[in-house]
């Protein structure tokens, strides 16, 4: 039953945000000292006045009702505080429920809940209060939101291997932070998007460009952006092969961000950098090693899904390279019976690892199937504009290939035979 002084207030409060006067609301069909008094709490609401009212502002009655997690703004101060699944939950059902809320808080309720499903690496569920977010950030017209919704879904489509989209939104961030003048934060947080969007998409001299634009803008910093910005460079100068600058941007990542600071970044650094010495010619799987050291003991503290199931993603590929096949499919193994929260790339190279290892086998079903795997992993990467990732395949595709050719005539010739038929 709706009772007062709180059907008042939360009558004042959706009216206000649909922008309308008292006299405007209460039209033809009632005073508006009636409805001054019904908002004061002065007088109880009867059934037929609340259909009414609810009727002129496109409503339900049921809308009268205070949330249960009350108000949104109750809701969105408890996520600030405390962050706990409880609080997102709160803020969740506040939101379902407050479709009438001023747009500017509606949109801070998003960030809030699109920010919780990235950490969870559930990037499908970011997605989807992302792209309301930028409808709102279009609604509100004010640049800075603009910017920050597309830069944030520029990254979480990215993560969903969406390469096309991704850069669309990147580029559009990109060009309204430009033209509005917007801050260095702003500017930098568009640029580490369109840094990683570019390369992904093989346009590197326009990624390696926007990358010194961003380690110019940051210098002097210490800070998460700065961190994140050295990170970035490094990614760029490590797909144009240059191992050595890609080296150093990440270990000034490593020796100037501390973990007090943001342990989550601080052990992603450790992550990147680990792959890193697996990936550069030629490889050094005793540093890739000393990063999965010091990153093991951090997991613990921070208790993530994606970042667990990227470490172990990690190991597998050191036990990979250093012989150890056995210890890599039993990593995979561990893996596979997980829902995965790892981003779209990450996923892939589990994809790459596993038809590696059945190349390896000797057994010519399974060289035959892996060879096929990887040729169908190129080609999706390709189809999704993915050109980075795409090329890597191919290049692991032919050398797996060449291996297979090498290997002894005698035991091997049925394999052998098998990717001959295929190649």
């Amino acid at each position: 039953m709706l009772r007062q002084p709180a059907f008042g207030r939360r009558l004042r409060k959706l009216r206000t945000a649909q922008g309308l006067s008292q006299t405007a609301l209460a039209g033809e069909g009632m005073s508006t000292g009636y409805l001054s008094r019904l908002e004061s709490g002065a007088r109880q609401p009867t059934e037929r006045a609340v259909a009414y009212l609810a009727e002129r502002l496109g409503m339900k009655p049921d809308d009268f009702e205070e949330p249960a997690g009350g108000s949104l703004a109750h809701a969105l101060t408890l996520v600030a505080s405390t962050g706990s699944e409880d609080a997102v939950e709160i803020l969740r059902e506040a939101l379902a429920a407050e479709q009438h809320e001023a747009p500017v808080l509606r949109w801070q309720a998003l960030w809030q809940l699109a920010g919780h499903r990235r950490l969870q690496g559930d990037h499908e569920g970011e997605r989807e209060y992302l792209e309301g977010l930028v409808r709102l950030g279009d609604e509100v017209a004010l640049t800075e939101l603009r910017v920050r919704g597309l830069t944030r879904l520029a990254r979480c489509l990215r993560s969903l291997g969406e390469i096309s989209a991704a850069l669309d939104a990147a580029v559009t961030a990109h060009h309204l932070a430009r033209d509005g003048a917007l801050g260095a934060e702003d500017r930098a947080a568009v640029l580490l998007a369109l840094v990683s969007v570019e390369a992904e998409a093989g346009r590197l001299p326009d990624a390696r460009a926007h990358a010194d634009e961003l380690t110019a803008l940051v210098e002097g910093r210490t800070d998460t952006l700065w961190a994140e910005a050295m990170w970035t460079a490094a990614a760029v100068r490590m797909r144009q092969g240059d191992h050595p600058a890609a080296e150093h941007c990440l270990e000034q990542a490593l020796e100037g961000f501390s973990s007090s600071e943001d342990l989550v970044l601080w052990l992603r650094l450790r992550l990147a950098a680990g792959r890193l010495h697996l990936q550069k010619v030629p490889a050094d799987p005793q540093a890739a090693e000393r990063c999965v050291a010091a990153a093991e003991p951090a997991l613990a503290f921070v208790g993530s899904v994606n970042l667990r199931q990227e470490l172990t993603a990690l190991k597998a590929d050191l036990a990979f390279l250093t012989g150890r096949y056995d210890e890599a499919r039993a990593l995979l193994g561990e893996l596979a019976e997980e829902q995965p929260r790892m981003t779209y790339r990450d996923r892939v190279r589990l994809d790459i690892l596993r038809h590696r290892l059945r190349i390896l086998s000797g057994d010519a079903d399974g060289v035959a199937g892996g060879v096929a795997g990887l040729r169908a992993l190129a080609e999706q990467a390709q189809a999704d504009a993915n050109i980075d990732l795409a090329a890597e395949i191919w290049r692991i595709l032919a050398e797996a290939l060449a291996q297979t050719r090498r290997a002894p005539a005698a035991p091997a010739a049925p394999a052998a035979q098998a990717v001959q038929d295929i190649a």
